[in-house]
């Protein structure tokens, strides 16, 4: 969509929004039916101008987005940057990756790149950490400041002009550095005819200086929402909208949100403003708004440089989201924000960021409001249908119509309120007691380590099931209204009655929780491998790879030993590790096997680049949302009823179907075959038999057990020698190519 049509739908819904907002408040209010009507019809009016209000900054920040050039800097120009890791109780193991990753960051001189771990517990085992990776440790003990109070130590300690934060488990890609420092020369570069340049003295903006430059903080695991509902694959994570679009649109007025991790600064910056602020539950996105109004620009780029862990508990999750709640109301409540220097259009993008925060006080009312009117008979709105189709449909459906055009895939008004819903409960008495000046507790740090548990649980979805099960009565009562009396105005109601209830039973689905199995994410990807079995050299490619282990792809069913390492050579641009690691199940994908391997630990430089050939890549997630109601309700279904079942055979397992005979001359039909094993019928159980599988290849068998349709399973006693021998596979080949033509005959019939 172009930009005059993005600007016309705003015009057109600022309009609508404006005549909407004028009419209720002069003509719908219920003045004069009671102190509660008028109580809860005021809420629903406030809800509605405070969500218009937001709606309206928050679309005119995106609809003014641009792009930002980044400059073609001179290898040499490039200054010395400090990377602070901060760290505060997480496993030396999840820090080790974010190590890695630091280490193999590319910069024109190297030597310019100085990584420090920023540790605030002073733990013997993180010095150690660095000790072992080369790097710097910065530790602090009684450390009153949390994090703000780690990383100033750090930077009294430093002196490189830009210093780059990450948290503890951010992984940033190696080409983080060189895609977000080039923007510091933005002030002292100029781009003419596709080539940039040094600007003169006269050409030179003295008052134009970047603050910091935000990358989006993105996840490799499935946040809770994308887990809970199996829809890894069909919606993206929850704070994509927020990174890459919402954030974006803030570079209009200067007021990108410095997230604390995956940033970049400019040290004169943070001198600038005494350091990374204290005093503050959320100590980056208060320096980032004192970096602001000291004059500095700012940019968020949607170009995904690191990534790390997001919550996965519905606990971790909440404490994270209350955490940046109230810090965003303490920050924003306070005398300094209001005196600072902020311009008026970066103060009236942060006062979205507070009208966000109340979102869920308006869901509450969304939610009771046509409860209230239908089910207890509270007067909330004085209008008529007619009022209704006039004045708030058409308002309704350009305003989401907008928010779909401007927010692209990434979000939509339906997923919006899932997530608000869920959440909705757990945020208003935080969110209240902060705007009171009321603390509810203290620091506390997200957690980082993986969890087997169930991701959440049903007692948290009690507020859900109490207002599902008042909107219930409220959808019969509208649909008896409608039948019975012909009650057109009841439509209304009964569609946000309808809307409410699938909010809230999704709600409530969430809360089943799951139960993630997985040690480590996956990424589904594709790197060539080379391993080498018998006389067999082999190479493949990985369909899925992870920290602990990856999965390939072969045409052919080869036989790996399961009881004993391979070592696996895999390159992956520029990238080299060799591993060693274990067969762990195989099995068929239509014409193609796949093999998972679990590798064996290892510590050494070749698991390092392995480390870094897994994580150097974007998440193998959804990045827009490609799904509807019904299909949520479907795949979740689908998914939660499917059993699990553990995989372990080790050995492909072949269907054959070959007539044979015995050397005693029986004949047999072999039905399957995976080297250790093999199915036959035509024996009558016979308790052994040698059997001729092709010239050279004779299989001696011991009978295992007889199951039905007459088939016997044997054990291949002389399996192991015969096993990676060329004659062995040489028949195998040549009774699969014999299947496949069979195939491509009937196809062709």
């Amino acid at each position: 969509m172009t930009q005059k049509k993005r600007k016309l739908w705003f015009i057109l819904m600022t309009l609508t929004s404006l005549i909407y907002i004028v009419w209720r408040l002069f003509f719908t209010l219920p003045l004069h039916d009671g102190i509660l009507s008028l109580i809860a019809g005021i809420s629903l009016f406030a809800a509605e101008l405070i969500s218009h209000l937001e709606a309206w900054i928050h679309m005119r920040c995106i609809s003014r987005s641009s792009d930002i050039s980044m400059p073609d800097v001179p290898k040499h120009l490039y200054p010395h940057v400090d990377v602070l890791i901060a760290t505060h109780s997480e496993d030396a193991d999840l820090l080790l990756k974010t190590v890695n990753g630091c280490l193999h960051m590319e910069y024109p001189d190297p030597s310019k790149v100085h990584i420090y771990l920023c540790d605030d517990t002073h733990r013997p085992e993180i010095a150690a950490l660095a000790q072992k990776m080369g790097i710097g440790y910065l530790g602090l003990s009684e450390n009153k400041d949390a994090k703000a109070g780690n990383l100033n130590h750090a930077l009294a300690k430093t002196d490189s002009p830009l210093v780059a934060t990450f948290d503890a488990d951010m992984i940033p890609r190696r080409e983080f550095l060189m895609k977000t420092v080039p923007y510091f020369f933005l002030p002292k570069m100029i781009e003419e005819n596709g080539h940039w340049r040094m600007r003169t003295e006269t050409e030179v903006d003295k008052d134009y200086t970047i603050g910091f430059i935000q990358t989006p903080q993105s996840f490799y695991n499935p946040d809770l929402f994308q887990f809970n509902f199996f829809a890894e694959n069909n919606i993206p994570n929850e704070q994509d909208y927020f990174f890459r679009e919402v954030n974006l649109g803030r570079n209009a007025s200067n007021s990108a949100i410095y997230a604390g991790s995956n940033t970049v600064i400019a040290r004169k910056a943070l001198n600038a403003v005494g350091g990374i602020r204290t005093g503050t539950i959320t100590e980056d996105f208060a320096t980032g708004i004192d970096i602001q109004a000291s004059g500095y620009t700012t940019y968020a780029i949607d170009t995904v440089l690191a990534s790390g862990l997001a919550p996965n508990d519905f606990t971790s999750l909440l404490k994270q989201r209350q955490r940046w709640g109230r810090g965003c109301v303490q920050t924003i409540r306070s005398l300094g924000f209001w005196t600072s220097k902020l311009p008026l259009l970066s103060k009236l993008s942060y006062l979205s960021c507070l009208f966000y925060w109340w979102t869920f006080v308006r869901r509450l009312i969304y939610i009771l409001s046509p409860i209230l009117y239908v089910v207890f008979g509270v007067l909330i709105v004085r209008c008529s249908l007619v009022e209704l189709l006039c004045l708030w449909l058409p308002s309704y459906l350009i305003y989401n119509h907008t928010l779909k055009l401007l927010s692209g895939k990434v979000r939509n008004q339906r997923w919006s309120n899932i997530v608000d819903t869920i959440i909705c409960p757990y945020m208003i008495l935080p969110i209240l007691f902060e705007t009171l000046g009321l603390r509810l507790q203290s620091f506390a740090v997200t957690k980082k380590e993986k969890t087997t548990t169930k991701t959440a649980q049903l007692r948290y979805a009690i507020p859900h099931m109490l207002l599902l099960a008042a909107t219930v009565p409220g959808i019969a009562i509208c649909i008896r209204d409608m039948l019975l009396y012909r009650s057109l105005g009841s439509i209304v109601v009964l569609f946000w009655l309808a809307m409410n209830g699938y909010f809230l039973l999704m709600s409530v689905l969430f809360m089943t929780g799951r139960i993630n199995f997985r040690s480590a994410e996956r990424y589904y990807t594709k790197i060539p491998l080379e391993f080498s079995v018998a006389s067999q050299h082999i190479q493949a490619e990985t369909c899925d790879i992870s920290e602990n282990g990856f999965a390939f792809l072969l045409d052919f069913p080869e036989y790996v030993p399961f009881d004993e390492e391979t070592a696996f050579s895999l390159c992956d641009r520029g990238l080299c590790a060799l591993v060693h690691g274990k067969i762990v199940h195989v099995e068929q994908r239509g014409s193609l096997w796949k093999y998972s391997v679990q590798l064996a630990p290892e510590d050494t430089a070749d698991r390092l680049e392995y480390l870094q050939i897994v994580y150097d890549r974007e998440p193998s997630l959804a990045t827009g949302i490609q799904t509807t109601a019904y299909r949520d309700l479907s795949v979740f279904t689908r998914k939660k009823m499917a059993s699990s079942l553990p995989a372990n055979r080790r050995l492909p397992r072949i269907p054959l179907q070959q007539n044979l005979t015995t050397t005693a001359g029986e004949p047999v039909t072999v039905v399957d075959f995976n080297y250790q094993y093999i199915t036959v019928t035509g024996l009558a159980g016979k308790a052994a038999c040698q059997l001729p599988l092709a010239p050279g290849v004779l299989l001696r068998l011991k009978r295992v057990e007889t199951g039905a349709q007459k088939e016997t399973l044997y054990l291949i006693e002389n399996w192991k020698e015969l096993s990676g021998s060329v004659p062995l596979r040489r028949a195998l080949q040549a009774i699969l190519q014999q299947e496949v033509t069979y195939e491509e005959q009937a196809i062709a019939i």
